[in-house]
């Protein structure tokens, strides 16, 4: 912890990260979140690694407790426009810039960080160090999956209340047999060799 530095004079602290980079399908969602110092919540972990019923009573208790929170994306079309990089730094942006409070510090998953009008510092493992961040990796994490059960109601035959888009061996079935829909990258490298398999 000894690179994690926060200055003396800062009054609410945001952390941030994002959910879905590794998806061929489906938005990025970030969260930002302001934890209240007098009302911890006890569990907070990297949302990887909380199983999905865990997440969701932390996501409750989060909303519940911080003192702000907020939820953005970047849309698949964005995604495709300005690569998967910028649209994370876009959601995270978003998120923060959606804060009841406007954080004079924030604190992001990873070893980058968006364009803030604050002070901020990346923090690599994050969401694994620092309790704000861990409580965004969570709320990010529902969020999307929760986004991803609506588009299975949409697109049944590709399995997304299971793998979430993720490139699992039934997703890469259902892209070959049935093709690629407007949920999918088409910037990913898998989503494109099936357009140029399929002639799309």
């Amino acid at each position: 912890m000894d690179d994690i530095i926060i200055p003396d004079d800062i009054s609410f602290c945001a952390g941030v990260d994002e959910a879905g980079r590794g998806p061929l399908a489906g938005s990025v969602v970030a969260a930002a979140v302001i934890l209240d110092p007098v009302n911890p919540i006890a569990g907070l972990a990297d949302s990887k690694k909380l199983s999905s019923l865990r997440r969701e009573r932390l996501d409750i208790e989060i909303k519940e407790k911080a003192l702000a929170w907020s939820i953005a994306s970047a849309n698949v079309e964005e995604i495709d426009t300005i690569n998967i990089l910028h649209a994370s730094m876009l959601a995270m942006k978003r998120a923060v810039e959606s804060l009841n409070i406007l954080p004079d510090y924030v604190m992001i998953d990873g070893n980058r960080c968006p364009d803030l009008n604050c002070r901020m510092q990346a923090v690599v493992k994050g969401d694994q160090r620092v309790a704000a961040i861990s409580a965004a990796s969570i709320l990010a994490k529902v969020s999307r999956d929760n986004d991803m059960l609506v588009l299975h109601q949409q697109y049944p035959e590709y399995g997304f209340d299971s793998h979430k888009g993720y490139p699992t061996k039934q997703h890469m079935q259902a892209l070959s047999q049935y093709g690629v829909t407007p949920l999918h990258r088409r910037s990913y490298a898998p989503v494109r060799r099936v357009i140029e398999s399929q002639g799309e």
